[in-house]
């Protein structure tokens, strides 16, 4: 948040990296992870507006919409889209 009181948003978890002239995908928080994202596949937009989904469920919740012990767990329960709702 700046100091107008403006909260910007800049990481959706999904980025590209130039390294000696070729763009490698780089990818952060697995939390906000989208499912496309997590088999490898090809992603879009769609993919943003899933971790942005993720950002506002754990701003609401203060937890993320998706846990488990380990890896496996977390792609399994973002996969089959498991979590807890609003309550």
């Amino acid at each position: 948040m700046d100091k107008a009181g403006i909260a910007k948003l800049g990481d959706l978890n999904v980025s590209k990296i130039a390294k000696n002239g070729l763009l490698y995908t780089q990818t952060g928080t697995p939390y906000y992870a989208s499912p496309e994202v997590w088999k490898d596949k090809p992603y879009d937009s769609k993919s943003d507006i899933w971790s942005l989904g993720c950002v506002i469920y754990e701003m609401t919740t203060l937890k993320p919409p998706f846990r488990a012990d380990d890896m496996d767990g977390l792609y399994k329960k973002v996969i089959k889209g498991v979590y807890s709702k609003i309550g």
